[in-house]
């Protein structure tokens, strides 16, 4: 038995020799056989957040989700490069501008990141100058046409349909209520939206220069051109490799000096089991429908608590429907805050802010809670934060907004549609009888009288006054300074800081790093998170249970093509949010590409 051990070792030497001689006749190191690639695609709008778990929630890739996985991967040992596949992608310039920073960190860890695409729109391109290198097939097209901002104008058909656009703006640039009152942009909202689109032009070309090698002069060229084959991309310097998706893994194998590589399609991805047969499937729908397993771990980790602020801010409670979209509510978002401030385990609080504004009153709400807080609160920008998305904000501690978004907006708007023509027209007559001067506020017949339009001005002026006043005030500025950049301007993230609007450019890991820091936490100290509102769920609605978050039946705008679906959804919150007299919203009928 000793001899056969004896033997057994020395020839295992002999094999272990003879495998070094090998090494070292060709390169001194041992080639791999195989290397992990992780795939992770980039897709659609990438939503703050679902707001909604079980069925629907589980299955809609969202920013967090992206971002998380694209970090896990970099910090993946058993990960030797990253591709980035992206499909489409119709994220604003925020989210735009955290993919990017994300992908700079795991190149960061040594690993290679690819981006490949099949045709590439601006959005799409801006994230791929992020990676090493760019592949796309010969059949594919590079379109980097610029940036455009598009309003369309109403008054024509309202005044055919005879329907009279009351409404009233404090603020020569708030050009919220302009669609329907004019058929052009005023000169005062034309003049401000182009120094605003100069801003997101400027940035576009210096994000493309800085990753492709390129003077900014020659991208401008290269943008007036706007449209490029793959060949033609990759002459110009736009791309590095024309190929088909199929050609990668030979050539990441070569860069990576192995024999082969494995591709991990939907790297960090959550399996969704979709067997229901039986018994046990049912259980597991159910579960799903519920929102999953319930997490029971516990952790004596300090939180952080992430409060979403995501949508049109409405009164009451946040609704969400699956299809156009989601409303923030100020009972569900004060109700949020007040729950972090209660927990003895958060140390801190970040508000990510995604919302072109909407009710005055429920943005004044969301504004007194945030103030009130007596722990760190850190407002965080996404693709828009501004008029009442921008109010919520000025109670923060601090305020972080990337370089992109579009925020500030400080300016009032109110009013109504007077329908008393188009009634008229399709043979439908009104009797009024009313008892005080203005009974007729905020009826839909008629158009104001001289009464109610100075009692409506008069309140639209003190709720302008007011936000001035907090917007100064959360600054620390005299109020002189905010009327400057007030009166419905809108900045972009890097212009807002420059004038005083905002405190840092950053991410959203930039503004939880600065709630670590202001809640005294060291910054590599690990915390749990806690996200707030709490998602809802089918089962919870159809028993009428009380929830953070409604969920709401899809309206018509939801099922009709494109531009139409954009343009009654546009009217529905319209017709929402000017019940009330005083409203704090951007001109979100402007879409920057």
């Amino acid at each position: 038995m000793r001899h056969f051990l004896l033997a057994a070792a020395v020839s295992i030497s002999l094999c272990w020799f003879a495998a070094v001689a090998v090494a070292d006749e060709s390169t001194g190191e041992e080639k791999p056989a195989v290397k992990r690639v992780a795939v992770v695609t980039l897709q659609g709008s990438l939503p703050e957040s679902s707001g909604a778990t079980g069925l629907f929630g589980q299955t809609r890739a969202g920013l967090a989700d992206v971002l998380a996985r694209l970090k896990r991967a970099g910090q993946d040992e058993e990960i030797a490069a990253v591709v980035v596949r992206i499909r489409d992608l119709s994220a604003g310039r925020g989210k735009l501008h955290e993919l990017r920073t994300t992908i700079a960190g795991v190149r960061a860890t040594g690993k290679r990141v690819v981006a490949e695409f099949e045709s590439a729109s601006s959005a799409d391109y801006l994230v791929a100058c992020a990676c090493d290198e760019i592949t796309m097939p010969e059949s594919g097209v590079v379109m980097i046409p610029g940036v455009r901002a598009e309003v369309t104008f109403y008054k024509g058909l309202l005044d055919k349909l005879g329907i009279e656009a009351e409404m009233m703006q404090v603020g020569d640039f708030k050009g919220t209520a302009e669609p329907y009152t004019r058929d052009a942009m005023s000169p005062q909202f034309r003049a401000h939206y182009e120094s605003l689109l100069d801003d997101v032009f400027d940035q576009m070309v210096a994000t493309i220069a800085a990753a492709r090698n390129l003077q900014p002069d020659r991208v401008k060229t290269l943008i007036d051109q706007g449209l490029f084959t793959a060949a033609a991309a990759k002459r110009a310097g736009l791309i590095d490799h024309v190929a088909y998706a199929d050609a990668l893994p030979d050539r990441l194998a070569e860069t990576l000096e192995v024999d082969t590589v494995e591709m991990i399609a939907n790297y960090g991805k959550k399996k969704v089991d979709n067997d229901f047969s039986g018994m046990l499937g049912m259980m597991k729908l159910f579960e799903m429908m519920m929102g999953g397993k319930p997490d029971k771990s516990r952790s004596s980790r300090p939180k952080l608590a992430l409060i979403r602020a995501q949508g049109t801010i409405v009164s009451g409670k946040s609704t969400v429907d699956f299809l156009s979209g989601q409303a923030m509510g100020s009972e569900t978002i004060v109700k949020a805050i007040r729950r972090a401030e209660a927990d003895e385990s958060v140390a801190a609080i970040v508000l990510r802010i995604d919302s072109p504004g909407g009710s005055s009153l429920a943005s004044d709400l969301i504004w007194r809670a945030v103030q009130k807080c007596e722990k760190p609160v850190i407002a965080s920008m996404g693709d828009v934060a501004a008029s009442g998305g921008y109010y919520i904000a000025m109670g923060c501690d601090s305020i972080y907004a990337e370089p992109g978004t579009v925020t500030g907006s400080i300016g009032v708007v109110g009013g109504k549609l007077a329908i008393d023509g188009l009634m008229r027209k399709v043979g439908v007559t009104t009797e009024v009888i009313s008892r005080g001067k203005n009974s007729g506020l905020l009826s839909m017949g008629a158009p104001f009288t001289a009464s109610e339009r100075a009692a409506f001005k008069e309140n639209m002026e003190t709720v302008y006054r007011q936000f001035v006043t907090k917007a100064a005030e959360g600054r620390g500025v005299p109020t002189e300074a905010i009327e400057k950049l007030a009166g419905g301007r809108v900045w972009t993230g890097r212009q807002a800081e420059q004038n005083g609007l905002v405190d840092h450019v950053g991410t959203l890991a930039d503004a939880v790093a600065a709630a670590k820091k202001a809640a005294g936490l060291e910054a590599g100290e690990q915390l749990d998170l806690l996200e707030l509102p709490r998602p809802t769920n089918i089962i919870d609605q159809l028993l009428g249970l009380d929830t953070d978050v409604q969920l709401r039946t899809p309206t018509a705008s939801s099922w009709l093509p494109g531009e139409w679906s954009k343009a009654v959804r546009q009217a529905e919150q319209l017709r929402e949010l000017f019940a009330e007299p005083a409203v704090l919203i951007m001109p979100y009928a402007v879409e920057i590409r």
